[in-house]
């Protein structure tokens, strides 16, 4: 996959076909909220891109909204330029995860959540790389430090400590 760069809202699949993508795959109905998302393991130099908000006390992985009409592969590749400014490739599907939480506080107060979100990892560069200038910030965690953080998802400082066990499947309420 990779993108079409005559227009920014237009990926290229490996099917060749074009795609004009146009909103999130997500809505808020009073109190309740769905989302479908599409996110990123990347590790370089055996850390973990994670991403931050100033205003939150977590970390979250690289990626967001898939766009109607938009794959999983290409909703996160472009999540990825988008957060970090940087072109990956994807590796493999790590796992799928649907989630189902309410907040108290934050961006998401008083909503509850359902989403279901497809990750994939990245194939490494060999380096990590800055976080560009915006109000969400990268923060690399070493993979052996994981579970000194909160972050969400939060069985992902789990995830890293068996490898090769296929596409994991995870269903989360908190």
């Amino acid at each position: 996959m990779r993108i079409d760069k005559s227009n920014k809202n237009t990926y290229t699949g490996q099917m060749t076909e074009a795609i004009e993508l146009t909103k999130d795959i997500s809505y808020t109905v009073e109190n309740q909220r769905f989302r479908y998302r599409a996110v990123a393991l990347i590790i370089e130099e055996e850390a973990l891109c994670l991403m931050k908000l100033p205003s939150e006390d977590y970390l979250y992985s690289v990626g967001g909204a898939v766009q109607f009409g938009e794959t999983t592969e290409a909703a996160c590749l472009r999540e990825v330029l988008e957060e970090t400014g940087q072109l990956y490739e994807i590796d493999r599907l790590a796992y799928i995860h649907k989630n189902f939480f309410s907040n108290s506080t934050g961006i998401l107060k008083d909503l509850d959540c359902h989403e279901i979100c497809l990750c994939y990892f990245m194939k490494p560069k060999g380096q990590q790389f800055p976080s560009p200038d915006k109000l969400e910030r990268i923060q690399w965690v070493p993979i052996q430090d994981l579970k000194k953080h909160r972050i969400f998802p939060n069985f992902l400082p789990y995830f890293f400590t068996e490898t090769d066990r296929g596409i994991q499947h995870f269903v989360t309420k908190n």
